[in-house]
C-alpha cells in the first residue's frame, strides 16, 4: 500500500470517531451511558426521543464501537464499550469550554447562582465526608448510585428526597450531585432541600469528571474499603468542583 493510501486510511479510521460523535443526541447518550447499562426504551425517555431515532443513534455509535448491546428478554440493553468512551466525552466537553465562549456562557449561566455551588476542591471534598463533616447525596437514579459514586456518598434519587429528609442530619452541610455539569438533578435537590431550611450546595462533577481526574469512585459490588482510582485525563487534572470552566478551574 502507497504511503497516502496508508495515511488516508488511518484518517479515516479515526474520522469514524468524530462521525459517530457529531449529533448532540449521540453525545448525550455517550453521556447517559457513562451513568451505567440503559435499555432503549429508557434511553428514548431521557432523550424525549422515540424509540426508531434513539436505536438510529446507537446503531451509529455501535458502528463506531463505542457502545455494545445484549439482549435481556424482550429489551435491549446498551453499555459503553469502556470507561475510555467515558473519558472521551468529558474531554470532548471540556474542549469545548475551553474554546467555544457560547457554551463557556451557557455552562456559566447554568451556575449564575454561586450560592448553589460547593466551592471546596475534590480533594478537601473527599476528605470532608470521609470525616463526616460534609453528607454527599447522589441524586441520580438507584441503579447509576449503584454502577459506580463518589466515595463516602449515600443515595438520595431527587424523587425520594422528600419523604426521606428524616435521614439528612439538619446540623451539617449536604453537597449534592448528578450526572455532571449539564444535568439538572442536583438543582432540583438543591431548590427542594434549601426550601426545608437545610445548608445545601451542588458540585457540577459527576462520577465520569471525578474518574477524568484521578480520583477515587466505588461501587456497590466493590468488598474493599478503599475506593477505586480512576485514570487521569489530559483536560481534567485541575482540582476544582465548583467549576469546570477556564474561568473558574483551577
Amino acid at each position: 500500500m502507497k504511503q497516502r493510501s496508508l495515511r488516508d486510511l488511518l484518517y479515516e479510521q479515526v474520522a469514524r470517531i468524530g462521525k459517530a460523535v457529531s449529533s448532540p443526541k449521540r453525545l448525550e447518550l455517550l453521556d447517559l451511558l457513562a451513568q451505567g447499562e440503559k435499555s432503549v426504551d429508557v434511553l428514548a425517555n431521557e432523550l424525549s426521543a422515540d424509540i426508531k431515532l434513539t436505536s438510529a443513534h446507537l446503531k451509529a455509535l455501535r458502528d463506531a464501537r463505542l457502545v455494545t448491546s445484549r439482549r435481556d428478554g424482550k429489551y435491549v440493553v446498551y453499555r459503553l464499550t469502556g470507561s475510555d468512551v467515558a473519558g472521551l466525552w468529558v474531554t470532548l466537553r471540556q474542549v469545548a469550554e475551553e474554546h467555544l465562549l457560547e457554551l463557556r456562557l451557557a455552562v456559566e449561566q447554568m451556575a449564575a447562582e454561586p450560592n448553589k455551588l460547593a466551592s471546596v476542591g475534590r480533594k478537601a471534598l473527599l476528605e470532608q465526608a470521609r470525616r463526616g463533616d460534609v453528607v454527599v447525596i447522589d441524586v441520580r437514579p438507584q441503579a447509576e448510585y449503584e454502577v459506580a459514586h463518589l466515595p463516602y456518598a449515600r443515595s438520595m434519587p431527587v424523587a425520594e428526597i422528600e419523604r426521606r429528609l428524616a435521614e439528612l442530619p439538619a446540623d451539617k452541610d449536604i453537597v449534592a450531585y448528578c450526572r455532571g455539569p449539564f444535568c439538572l438533578l442536583s438543582d432540583e435537590a438543591v431548590a427542594l432541600l434549601a426550601a426545608k431550611g437545610y445548608r445545601v450546595r451542588k458540585i457540577l462533577d459527576g462520577v465520569s469528571e471525578w474518574q477524568a481526574a484521578g480520583l477515587p469512585v466505588q461501587r456497590a459490588t466493590d468488598t474493599a474499603a478503599t475506593p477505586e482510582r480512576g485514570r487521569p485525563g489530559r483536560h481534567l487534572a485541575r482540582d476544582n468542583v465548583a467549576s469546570p470552566t477556564k474561568t473558574g478551574g483551577k
